[in-house]
């Protein structure tokens, strides 16, 4: 395993992972949220009277994983929930002031950062970049674990 080019690739891996815990950090020091509760009370801010079908569409989650988390961002008062007036059977989302605040103090999501540099690049690039991180998935034995896209390291719904 001393082989340069290899211990490179796992300085580089090693370099992503650490990112990934660093913006992490930095989120919950700075509102107290994981990178997927962040993104489920962004969604539900962006598109307000959604449900939490429509957010786990939007955000690739799975519909249980979106209840457990806007259980807990419920219980922080940073979203709140509510009957459709014309449909009794349809639960609302709405970011609640709390909520709304939180927004403005959040750092930047290191996959926001990502997504909005990684468009940039020619197709070409990104297409080559994709197949490195798929076939990188595959040296780890990774590709039947489920993910949604997300950098972090954590349980999705923590």
């Amino acid at each position: 395993m001393g082989d340069e080019i290899t211990n490179a690739a796992l300085k580089a891996i090693r370099r992503i992972l650490r990112a990934a815990e660093q913006g992490t950090r930095r989120l919950a020091v700075a509102t107290g949220l994981t990178p997927s509760q962040l993104l489920v009370l962004q969604e539900i801010e962006r598109a307000p009277q959604t449900t939490p079908g429509g957010i786990a569409t939007a955000l690739q989650f799975s519909q249980p994983t979106v209840t457990n988390i806007v259980d807990k961002l419920e219980r922080a008062n940073l979203v709140r929930r509510r009957r459709d007036e014309r449909d009794r059977r349809q639960i609302l989302l709405q970011a609640t002031d709390q909520g709304r605040e939180t927004l403005t103090t959040a750092p930047d999501l290191l996959q926001q950062r990502f997504a909005s540099d990684f468009e940039t690049l020619p197709s070409w690039e990104r297409a080559m970049i994709l197949a490195a991180l798929e076939r990188l998935g595959e040296l780890l034995d990774a590709t039947e674990i489920d993910a949604a896209p997300l950098i972090d390291s954590g349980a999705i719904d923590r």
